[in-house]
């Protein structure tokens, strides 16, 4: 019988803790489609300050965050929007700027470390002497941190560049930052001045400051009003949002000053994770919260029964692929929490029943 679970799939699993508890119980509210949920406007008041923006927009996913902004910057059908190829508005978000938007995404190539190389970003924006063949470039976007290489961090200086360059071409910039915190954390650089150069910027609340629900949108006060009208189209218009808005600010006021930890127990356990024989993560990669471990080729494994030998024992891990896992670090982790998950691991490799069941 498991009577201890550690849940490493995702910082999306975190529970709410007991002051965040107290805090949606007690949380003044009112009707937020008609503007006038006081807990709302204090949260969308406190991230625009933090995010150095004039106003700010609570959404609930960011999915919709990231939707909403795309649709305002590419408010004509046929835009195009320029973004990673491995990014998560273009693989995770069900091409809703596309089936929704009528935003085509011009796909350039992501490089190991997240980053988009500015000469090719140059290179797919549209001639507009093409306007009668082609879309019309209206935005670039960029994830911080990004997901799918790891949890790498983008610096500010790389971004100040695809800033720049999107003013040179009267184009908007959208950042992705639903771990902008873990960002700016790790490089030590302030959240505000990390994301200056961005003409909004989502931030999602239920990933690395573990609020239960939500993400909040950033930018100009004109943006956010054709946001708060798209966010109602969308059906992400909600009544008393107060209760939820509570939680974020608790989030905010409390967990990241937690998210240095959180990088260092992903850093403990990539550094344990790579003296595993049969498995393969690259520890100098690890750079935030999250560690992608790899099954060396010619080992008799896989991620399936990998995963479902660390379930057996509590530990929740997420499959990517038949040879590659993800986990990712949060606030309620402990150092311990990593140890037995490592030593989990150790034993997942060792034992020789398993792997020949693995094998076959």
């Amino acid at each position: 019988m498991v009577t201890r679970i550690v849940d490493l799939r995702s910082d999306t699993v975190t529970k709410p803790t007991e002051a965040m508890r107290a805090a949606m119980a007690s949380a003044e509210v009112d009707d937020d489609v008609l503007g006038y949920d006081p807990t709302a406007f204090r949260l969308e008041t406190e991230m625009a300050k933090t995010m150095g923006k004039e106003a700010a927009l609570f959404v609930p996913s960011g999915t919709m965050g990231n939707l909403v902004s795309v649709l305002v910057h590419c408010d004509v059908r046929g835009s195009e929007v320029i973004l990673g190829d491995n990014c998560h508005i273009n693989i995770f978000e069900n091409g809703g700027i596309a089936t929704i938007g009528g935003v085509h995404p011009r796909q350039v190539k992501n490089n190991d470390d997240g980053t988009i190389d500015i000469d090719l970003i140059e290179a797919a924006i549209r001639d507009p002497m093409g306007e009668l063949f082609y879309p019309t470039t209206k935005l670039i976007c960029l994830e911080n941190t990004h997901a799918d290489s790891g949890g790498r961090c983008l610096s500010v200086e790389y971004t100040d560049r695809v800033g720049e360059l999107a003013k040179k071409h009267g184009l908007k910039l959208h950042i992705d930052g639903a771990r902008i915190f873990n960002a700016s954390v790790a490089l030590g650089v302030p959240v505000d001045r990390l994301v200056q150069a961005a003409d909004s910027v989502s931030v999602c609340l239920s990933k690395s400051i573990g609020a239960p629900v939500g993400s909040v949108i950033v930018g100009s006060k004109n943006f956010i009003a054709k946001a708060r009208r798209l966010r109602k189209t969308l059906g992400g218009g909600m009544r008393q949002i107060g209760l939820l808005c509570a939680a974020a600010l608790v989030a905010l006021q409390e967990n990241v000053g937690k998210l240095e930890s959180d990088h260092k127990k992903a850093r403990l356990l990539a550094d344990g994770l790579k003296e595993v024989k049969g498995l393969r993560v690259d520890a100098g990669s690890v750079e935030t919260n999250m560690v992608f471990i790899d099954i060396e080729e010619g080992t008799k494994t896989r991620a399936e029964k990998i995963c479902k030998y660390m379930e057996e024992r509590g530990i929740l891990v997420m499959q990517e692929s038949s040879s590659r896992m993800r986990v990712v670090l949060h606030h309620q982790i402990s150092a311990s929490d990593v140890q037995y998950a490592l030593s989990c691991f150790q034993q997942a490799l060792a034992v020789k029943g398993v792997q020949n069941e693995m094998g076959n």
